[in-house]
């Protein structure tokens, strides 16, 4: 008797799952023909809305950047033994370089829109011309 239950058990239940295959599959809740474009306008919406929030955050970024490195220029005009002096202006140089980098990346990057960075991949940080290292931007070097 226990095998007959176990045996009926079994067949309802592959019964439920061949029937479960069977059944057509439920149309999504918004299937009218306006449907899928006003899922995309949403869509750009949302891409076109944090894009912006992005790139006003870089920009912040850079700006404070900016205003730390003009602080270490100050403080490095101020110093009188001349090996720290020379490895600080190294220091502020190279800050110059990556803080004009990210600003022309930032202008840059804000002047494609949301959609402009698709094509770049996850090397969106890298030169356009043929994968090399982004130009030096105008950096007015001071005579030591």
């Amino acid at each position: 008797m226990k095998r007959l239950n176990l045996i009926l058990a079994l067949m309802f239940f592959f019964a439920s799952l061949v029937h479960a295959q069977d059944a057509p599959p439920q149309a999504p809740p918004m299937a009218g023909p306006g449907a899928h474009a006003q899922m995309q306008g949403e869509h750009h919406q949302k891409m076109m809305e944090m894009h912006k929030q992005q790139m006003e955050a870089m920009q912040a970024d850079v700006e404070k950047m900016k205003s730390s490195v003009a602080q270490m220029k100050a403080d490095v005009a101020k110093m009188k033994n001349s090996d720290e002096k020379s490895r600080w202006q190294s220091n502020v140089e190279m800050w110059e370089i990556v803080v004009g980098h990210m600003d022309q990346m930032s202008k840059q990057m804000n002047s494609m829109g949301p959609h402009g960075m698709h094509g770049m991949g996850n090397g969106m940080m890298h030169d356009h011309n043929m994968g090399g290292p982004p130009p030096a931007p105008n950096v007015d070097k001071k005579p030591e």
